[in-house]
């Protein structure tokens, strides 16, 4: 029982922290320790009827770990594959390989470790092994959490939707940030039929290989799709998500002070983005759209290290003092 009580408890937090500002990365947290203790409540209460069940439940949960670790890695190796093959050698499409030959690198080494106990290598292993441990930790925190940000239903009378670009083809608007202007389209039309008039604030600047700034083809985009050219505006000077939101908060406040918006991306970018719309003090939050199932681990691997690294002193610290631990221990 105790365990369920601790686990109220925390939900009482995380409910406090997601109605003050549901964009809190930490709010994942919460979460995870929340269903945590729920698991553990669960399993101390049917070990009061059945301790046998609870026993063999509680083996099967440890046996599937290092299974799940096994089919994550073949998957991440096997996505990794079909990134290079479909979107080319760059390094943003390593990641989802390089996951997954790092997880059995580090099996490997483990394995090494514990049969031909070298000090040295044994001593860098327990400390990578808990650097990686606080790691999978945060990552599982981040993706829980993207998870139930990106199904709760955003606000329905907003000022302005605002769509951040992702890059041109030349002058073409390519289908991952097709989704996002189609995304952003529809909520404009669903705006509409309830009797309101947003207006839709495409947001990107020019970059390499580009002919004319993202936000110019994304508001042609949605206007050959029949969104009248009036309700859209511009915003082309942006180059990073944090511009995107800093400058499209300034197109708005000049058309109606304190403006609330809906922020339009895809949806391995949401988290991110809401972090950062929060920062930039956006009076919005933030949705996805669908993104190509092979793009999705690797895009949202780059989103997790992107928003780890964001916060390098905390995680930082405590990926030394883990790995320091590891040593003396």
């Amino acid at each position: 029982m105790l365990f369920l009580v601790i686990a109220a408890a925390l939900l009482l937090v995380f409910a406090i922290s997601f109605l003050r500002d549901r964009r809190r990365v930490r709010n994942g947290v919460y979460l995870f320790f929340c269903l945590m203790f729920v698991i553990a409540g669960l399993l101390f209460e049917l070990a009061r009827v059945s301790e046998t069940a609870a026993v063999l439940i509680l083996a099967a949960m440890v046996f599937l770990v290092p299974v799940f670790v096994l089919v994550l890695a073949g998957f991440l190796i096997a996505n990794g594959i079909t990134m290079l093959r479909r979107e080319g050698r760059r390094v943003a499409n390593l990641l989802s390989l390089g996951a997954g030959l790092g997880i059995i690198g580090m099996i490997a080494l483990t394995f090494v470790a514990a049969f031909h106990p070298w000090e040295p290598l044994v001593m860098f292993v327990r400390s990578t092994t808990s650097v990686l441990f606080y790691v999978s930790f945060v990552f599982v925190c981040f993706l829980l959490y993207s998870f139930v940000y990106g199904r709760f239903p955003h606000r329905t009378n907003v000022d302005f939707i605002v769509v951040l670009g992702s890059g041109l083809i030349g002058s073409r608007v390519p289908p991952l940030l097709a989704s996002r202007l189609d995304r952003g389209r529809a909520v404009f039309e669903a705006q509409r039929a309830k009797g309101r008039q947003p207006l839709l604030v495409t947001s990107g600047g020019q970059g390499p290989g580009e002919d004319l700034p993202e936000a110019r083809a994304m508001a042609d985009y949605l206007i050959e799709k029949g969104v009248p050219a009036e309700q859209v505006l511009v915003e082309d000077q942006s180059r990073t998500t944090e511009q995107n939101l800093r400058f499209s908060k300034a197109v708005m406040a000049q058309v109606k002070p304190d403006p609330r918006c809906v922020v339009v991306t895809n949806n391995f970018h949401v988290m991110r983005a809401a972090r950062i719309a929060r920062a930039e003090k956006v009076n919005g939050q933030v949705i996805g759209s669908p993104t190509a199932r092979y793009y999705w681990p690797s895009a949202t691997i780059r989103e997790f290290v992107a928003i780890f690294l964001s916060h390098k002193v905390i995680n930082g610290g405590i990926c030394v003092l883990l790995f320091l631990g590891g040593l003396s221990g």
